[in-house]
């Protein structure tokens, strides 16, 4: 996978969450949008999704190995 993007397991590591509450944090309406949608599922870009953390998730504001 492109190293710009997470896909939900790629969430779930840097969240520290289940693949449960993956779901439930994407379908928040602050949650960004996913940039595509593959066969394997939905893509975020990873500077949306550490921008949202950065303003929601303050405690988790760490950079990513992937980055």
């Amino acid at each position: 996978m492109p190293r710009h993007l997470y896909g939900s397991g790629e969430l779930q590591r840097r969240l520290g969450v289940s693949r449960q509450r993956v779901r439930q944090l994407v379908a928040r309406p602050d949650f960004p949008k996913p940039y595509d949608v593959l066969g394997m599922g939905a893509v975020w870009r990873i500077d949306e999704v550490e921008a949202w953390i950065r303003q929601y998730r303050p405690h988790l504001d760490a950079p990513d190995e992937a980055e």
